[in-house]
């Protein structure tokens, strides 16, 4: 079995002791938990050799895709939370 996806994301919200829900499939990660009772997701996806997200971080209700260094980014909204 290989290395998990989102790896500097569950990093993240484990040592924040946040629960979360890890998938993967077809070597895509998901993340999936709540925070002060807002669920949010991160979902990983190739599309024509290009690794990204479509998740909900940023806006709560509406998605956004962020490809890149994807993981900083999302580890960047994440920091902001209080």
């Amino acid at each position: 079995m290989g290395k998990q996806r989102l790896g500097r994301v569950q990093t993240f919200l484990t040592e924040r002791g946040w629960k979360y829900q890890y998938t993967e499939e077809e070597g895509c990660g998901s993340v999936d938990f709540d925070y002060r009772g807002v669920p949010y997701h991160i979902w990983e996806y190739e599309e024509d050799g290009v690794r990204g997200v479509e998740t909900n971080l940023r806006h709560g209700g509406r998605q956004e895709e962020i490809d890149g260094d994807y993981e900083a980014e999302l580890l960047e909204i994440m920091k902001d939370w209080h």
